[in-house]
């Protein structure tokens, strides 16, 4: 079999089969557990989240992308051009396809620096530990994916990375498939961020609870942030508007949602009181205006 067929297999049990059947063995262990006894659902946290996944989103995209321009702006024969999700370059040397490679390092170094913040941060508000929750997601799994795509088309990202360090098919392939490794790991990491530092005493008691905490605070948010994170992207195909942001959603979230059921979080760590809207609605709406005024057009480095 070939790197690409055994690539392909091992993507179709990390994104659909494996949530599929973890989510399948919660329910058969929960499905005659008592129903939770929660509190009404807590619509300012939905809200709240699904702004600051928008927010995360795209900062984290915006990252990206300016770690794609900077470096290629401080190599000669290169005059890279700065958008607010998407980049590009004239002129030509040999070294801008080795600079392909800085934009997903540097996602997922902001993802773990967030992550690291969320751990030490036990006194921030709650909107903070969802931003920095979102953050952490965003930077991972923004990152991972690439590598995947990376090790089957040359004309990606990583793809050309790949190509200027020579990396033989062995070695892609072995690449590919650590990464997907690491999603349902880097998953399980972050279902315990969330239900340790955002959900308050008692939302996490049960399996159930934990379920239904994550829907209510991630899984849907995110599914509602979609449309709104469309508004950032440049118009153009539909496929190229919808596919990161789907992508990104999915790969993560269908692991935290179906592995909430068995998250253990320790105790002392959970996050009362109400959840700001204001902010995060205000900086969604600072940083569209941002994108779509002052980067949309492009911005020259050179």
């Amino acid at each position: 079999m070939t790197g690409s067929g055994v690539i392909a297999i091992a993507t179709v049990f990390v994104l659909l089969a494996g949530p599929f059947l973890l989510w399948l063995a919660g329910w058969l262990k929960t499905r005659h557990a008592a129903s939770p006894v929660t509190e009404g659902w807590d619509v300012r946290l939905s809200i709240a989240s699904a702004l600051l996944f928008v927010l995360a989103f795209n900062l984290t995209f915006f990252i990206q992308e300016l770690f794609l321009v900077l470096p290629k702006a401080f190599t000669p024969g290169l005059r890279p051009t700065l958008f607010h999700n998407n980049h590009s370059w004239d002129g030509g040397n040999p070294l801008a396809s080795l600079f392909q490679g800085t934009g997903a390092l540097a996602t997922l170094l902001a993802g773990c620096l967030s992550i690291l913040f969320l751990r030490r941060g036990a006194s921030r508000s709650k909107s903070i530990r969802i931003f920095l929750f979102w953050m952490g997601y965003c930077g991972l799994f923004m990152a991972l994916p690439q590598i995947v795509v990376g090790a089957l088309s040359e004309q990606s990202d990583l793809g050309m990375f790949m190509a200027y360090i020579s990396l033989g098919t062995a070695m892609k392939t072995m690449a590919a498939l650590i990464a997907l490794a690491l999603i349902p790991l880097a998953a399980q990491c972050l279902a315990t961020l969330l239900l340790g530092y955002v959900a308050e005493t008692g939302q996490t008691a049960t399996a159930k609870d934990r379920r239904q905490f994550v829907f209510r605070a991630a899984t849907l948010p995110a599914l509602l942030a979609l449309p709104l994170i469309a508004l950032f992207r440049i118009p153009r195909e539909l496929v190229e508007v919808l596919m990161v942001p789907v992508v990104v959603t999915w790969v993560g979230l269908a692991w935290i949602q179906a592995g909430a059921w068995r998250t253990v979080t320790k105790p002392g760590q959970a996050a009362a009181g109400t959840t700001a809207i204001s902010w995060p609605l205000g900086t969604v709406m600072c940083l569209l205006l941002v994108f779509q005024v002052l980067l949309r057009p492009g911005i020259r480095f050179y």
